[in-house]
């Protein structure tokens, strides 16, 4: 793509992102602080509104063929897009969210794109049954996608983790000439990087569920589409932090005889932000954690899986103990 279409698209969400911060008392998309959020004061939010419209009117005018060619990609995106819009003016409850990702994944499938096969693991291809193949594909697009929606708790560390996964994409996206991985990836790190200038802390507006949720799904279908060239378990390190952050506080619920689906402040960033109290700190912390996993899954590529996947869960004990709130008081005792 030319230079043109990145202009267009960084102009274009920097003038959407600009008046929405000036109209968003009129629009209703105020974030008023409560008792798990780290700002004080009301910030505007909805910014995912800004962004993402950027690329796909960016992408309808100058890029119309691919649009048509991959129709159904875009028209999946769009759905997760339209209830996050819904969320950031209203509220839906969790379970709206979850059946409109249902109706984004039977579009994938039916067009064929999904999670058919699991990848050679010892030597033996594990193919999932015709069966499991969409339930497995909305587990997949579902949980990573309210994972990196789970993420988005302090200003620049959503957009800057997933401009770090889409750079990634956008690498491997070069590297076997992906016209699909190419566009999406390229198009939404100008987007997002234009958002993280408004977003960067102090925050004048945040991304809200319009941003959060349909980078989450952009960013599994990137996933999806980076499986004709690498493994599953090198494309898991990718992406890995949203998925580690989400099962470690899970965990950590269950073994307080809590529900696993409970929120709270118990997530990565929020710990690492107790410890330092510096938003910024955190941020480029957990962004270079981010980059060190991508790194790593990019430099496996066609790795074994099984031997991926050990490393992956040495990892997975390793954040789990080590960001263990627990263990503070544990010292007190």
């Amino acid at each position: 793509m030319s230079l043109t279409v990145y202009a267009a698209t960084f102009l274009l969400t920097f003038l959407l992102i600009f008046l929405l911060i000036h109209s968003a008392d009129i629009l209703g998309l105020i974030d008023i602080p409560n008792e798990r959020s780290v700002h004080k004061e009301p910030v505007p939010r909805g910014a995912g509104i800004a962004f993402v419209s950027s690329v796909l009117i960016v992408s309808l005018v100058f890029n119309y063929t691919h649009v048509i060619e991959y129709y159904y990609i875009y028209l999946s995106i769009f759905i997760v897009f339209l209830v996050g819009v819904l969320d950031d003016k209203r509220g839906v409850p969790p379970v709206l969210k979850f059946e409109f990702i249902f109706a984004a994944t039977c579009i994938l499938y039916l067009n064929d794109f999904d999670v058919s096969s699991l990848g050679s693991w010892l030597g033996y291809q594990i193919t999932l049954p015709l069966i499991l193949v969409l339930p497995f594909t909305y587990f997949a697009l579902a949980g990573f996608t309210n994972a990196f929606n789970l993420l988005d708790g302090l200003d620049g560390l959503a957009g800057a983790v997933a401009l770090v996964m889409l750079s990634t994409f956008l690498a491997i996206g070069l590297l076997h000439n992906d016209t699909l991985i190419i566009t999406l990836s390229s198009l939404f790190i100008v987007s997002v990087f234009t958002f993280l200038l408004f977003n960067w802390h102090p925050a004048r507006i945040f991304m809200g569920d319009s941003g959060s949720l349909t980078l989450g799904f952009v960013i599994s279908i990137l996933s999806i589409q980076s499986l004709a060239y690498m493994t599953p378990s090198a494309v898991l390190f990718i992406i890995a932090l949203p998925i580690l952050d989400t099962f470690i506080v899970m965990t950590r619920r269950i073994q307080r005889g809590i529900s696993p689906f409970r929120a709270d402040k118990n997530h990565m960033h929020h710990f690492l932000f107790k410890a330092k109290m510096d938003v910024k700190f955190t941020v480029i912390l957990i962004v270079y954690i981010q980059l060190a996993f991508s790194l790593i899954g990019y430099q496996l590529n066609q790795s074994d899986n099984f031997l991926s996947l050990i490393l992956f869960g040495i990892l997975f004990y390793i954040f789990l103990n080590f960001l263990d709130q627990r263990i503070r008081h544990r010292h007190k005792d």
